[in-house]
């Protein structure tokens, strides 16, 4: 590790692309290590000043929705080997929570999100960047499954705010961060062999 300093892993790519399969299975590969996920969806910007009528229009796939100093700056806490106050996101509210939870540093650092890759400061902290690739018909499906299933959205709901908001965001914003990629994944969680060969690169930077 560099300078005993814990390691960063970044792993992004669009909605519904198997990035948090992939952050989970690198995080389950290690179960007897000291590694903790950080998701950027933690730190969406506070909205407690705008009325619930503005925030319901909050594009959340824009970099300007998250608050990415507050990241960095509490990534640079863990790379010292200090706690952080990690805030917590109310999606009922649509702002952040008056609640945080303490987070201990740990070697292993899964930073995961769909921007993560967009600013270079970020970029400069990670060891290792990977960028999720998969088909943007297969990233529709899995998001109107989610979305239906675990948020009570319909089907029309999630369609239109995909064919106005995320998919032009994702081409505008995730998917030409592809090229500070380290390495590409194509197919997320199913591509077994992507995750062995990153795991193993890992290892040996832990070893």
């Amino acid at each position: 590790m560099k300078n005993n300093q814990p390691i960063i892993i970044g792993v992004t790519g669009g909605s519904g692309s198997g990035k948090t399969s992939v952050s989970r299975a690198i995080f389950n590969y290690f179960p007897d290590h000291s590694i903790m996920m950080l998701e950027h969806d933690s730190y969406y910007k506070d909205q407690s000043h705008l009325s619930f009528e503005e925030r319901l229009t909050t594009n959340y796939d824009h970099p300007f929705a998250f608050d990415t100093d507050l990241l960095i700056e509490h990534l640079k806490q863990l790379l010292n080997c200090q706690p952080i106050e990690k805030p917590v996101y109310d999606y009922v509210a649509h702002t952040r929570s008056s609640e945080t939870v303490i987070q201990e540093p740990k070697d292993v650092i899964i930073l995961e999100g769909i921007l993560i890759l967009e600013d270079p400061r970020l970029r400069e902290l990670m060891d290792i960047k990977l960028y999720v690739d998969t088909d943007d018909d297969t990233r529709i499906i899995r998001r109107i499954k989610r979305d239906m299933e675990e948020r009570g959205r319909t089907l029309d709901s999630v369609i239109d705010q995909y064919l106005t908001v995320v998919k032009p965001m994702y081409h505008q914003f995730i998917e030409p961060t592809k090229r500070y990629a380290d390495v590409i994944v194509p197919e997320g969680g199913e591509n077994h062999v992507a995750i062995d060969l990153i795991t193993t690169k890992i290892k040996s930077i832990l070893d």
